[in-house]
């Protein structure tokens, strides 16, 4: 069972989803910071990379987006009228995909679809397969599949299948008068959907066929680089997709936005709305599960187990790594058993972090060392029963002969770290900085560079003060040797600001 608390703010809102009393995810918007995905623009192709089978599309931000050649599926521009396809293929070259040069062209309008954030330096991901959600169904314009959720029972889903086409013919027939046209869109029955009546499954196929005309009749008047729709914003997002069965209660600590909420809730997702609650409690919302206290040791590298062990979790820009250590658990029978409970819970607080920190790409698992095979296998089923209850896609391969587990979890937004902090501006985010010795050996080097250049009356170095101690007190004999060489006097000057790393020669 878990629960959902909602902190708004007018600049930022905060959703934490519980479940048996933890934090398991985090999600954090911010009014000036809104993610991208799901926003539905006409871009401007603005440079093909056909060595890259790739393209990067001006969206009105301020890095252009990348579109990849596999992301193209049936191209719709201004003035024509999209047509329900396969991505184009070469039939004479064994069904390959039509290299993206002969696809796009620089300057070309093209209807996009952001399905990955702008992460680090790179760009937003697009794909020309527009897909809009909806309560209960995903509408796929440029589709003409019909297609139920993979988490509803397999022995339900080709008669929901039969029933949504059904549905989808008379709704195409009524708009057309009569005739079910060819290209009528591809629908995804979502799980929320599954005990859906008629009417309300009608509605939504109205809606979103309602929302993709409009989209489209935009995209015909206003010029390249509009914005012609946007996603819902995490208050709504959260009765849309993150409410299950096992949600018991959402609650949030905003008297206006539960009305707002509660509205919306009521008009689109009635089963949702019915367990949202207006938290009146005196204590801060995220208090109740000191919510405020995990995201501190979420943004630490070390994580705590509750045997004694811990783990260290390490994000880089190629992948995650996640080391495992005993720390101080000593375990009860023998060696092998220590190692075998202290991976165990690691595999559950592992599949936790990575939810909670929304670690995606690569990730490098180094659990201790087992002897036994047996150990390995559950280790490893534990793993991936944990991660299954994730909700974004992940997937985990086994033991590799050197003892690493690789996986990977789906990016679509930046990681908690990310969004949370920026590199430090004294080691510039390398977790290190020089020491003073090396700093001050920095300094003489540099006056001896600037003495071959330059023929002032004295120089002057200006460093942080561990560095200026250094140089008047061990350092000093080399500093006189210096001063001596080149036949200039050297004075200094304690900087506090300065990072122990930085100095400046200041000629005088």
């Amino acid at each position: 069972m878990q629960d959902i608390l909602i902190n708004w703010s007018p600049q930022e809102t905060r959703v934490a989803l519980v479940e048996h009393g933890a934090v398991q995810e985090l999600h954090v918007e911010r009014t000036l910071e809104r993610g991208l995905v799901g926003n539905v623009y006409l871009g401007k192709v603005s440079r093909v990379l056909p060595g890259m089978q790739s393209a990067f599309i001006d969206i009105g931000l301020e890095r252009t987006a990348f579109l990849h050649v596999a992301d193209i599926v049936a191209p719709f521009t201004p003035g024509s009228r999209p047509t329900a396809q396969a991505p184009e293929r070469d039939h004479r070259n064994s069904g390959a995909i039509v290299p993206i040069e002969k696809q796009v062209f620089e300057g070309q309008s093209l209807l996009v679809q952001v399905i990955k954030d702008p992460i680090g330096t790179k760009g937003a991901r697009l794909s020309t397969q527009i897909s809009i959600a909806g309560r209960l169904l995903v509408f796929l314009p440029q589709d003409n599949h019909v297609g139920v959720s993979q988490k509803i029972p397999l022995d339900q889903r080709e008669s929901l299948r039969k029933r949504m086409q059904t549905l989808i013919d008379a709704a195409a027939a009524a708009d057309s008068g009569g005739a079910v046209p060819a290209n009528t869109g591809g629908f995804i029955l979502r799980t929320n959907g599954e005990d859906s009546t008629d009417a309300e499954l009608a509605e939504d196929i109205a809606y979103l066929r309602k929302t993709w005309s409009r989209i489209r009749d935009m995209s015909m008047r206003l010029p390249p680089m509009s914005l012609l729709h946007q996603d819902l914003s995490l208050l709504q997002r959260v009765l849309r997709d993150m409410t299950s069965e096992e949600t018991q209660t959402i609650r949030i600590d905003s008297r206006e936005q539960f009305d707002v909420l509660l509205k919306f809730g009521l008009e689109f997702m009635p089963q949702a709305a019915g367990k949202l609650q207006h938290y009146k409690g005196e204590r801060p919302i995220f208090d109740l599960y000191s919510i405020d206290e995990e995201i501190a040791k979420a943004l630490g590298r070390r994580v705590d187990l509750k045997s004694g062990g811990y783990l260290v979790v390490d994000q880089t820009e190629a992948l995650t790594t996640v080391d495992v250590n005993t720390g101080g658990f000593v375990g009860a029978r023998n060696f092998d058993d220590t190692i075998f409970k202290t991976n165990l819970e690691a595999a559950q607080a592992i599949a936790r972090q990575l939810r909670l920190r929304n670690l995606g790409g690569i990730v490098i698992v180094d659990f201790i060392d087992m002897a036994r095979d047996d150990h390995r296998a559950q280790v490893l089923a534990e793993f991936r029963k944990q991660l299954a209850r994730d909700r974004v896609k992940t997937s985990a391969g086994a033991f590799s002969p050197l003892g690493l587990v690789e996986m990977t979890r789906k990016r679509t937004r930046e990681s908690l770290a990310h969004m949370l902090c920026e590199p430090c501006a004294a080691c510039g985010g390398q977790g290190i900085v020089k020491t003073a010795r090396t700093a001050a050996y920095d300094v003489m080097r540099e006056i001896l560079r600037e003495a071959r250049q330059f023929t002032p009356r004295e120089f002057r170095i200006v460093a942080a003060p561990q560095v200026i101690e250094l140089l008047l007190d061990e350092e000093s004999q080399h500093l006189a040797g210096l001063s001596d060489f080149i036949g200039k006097p050297i004075s200094l000057q304690s900087e506090p600001a300065m990072g122990q790393g930085q100095f400046d020669i200041v000629l005088l």
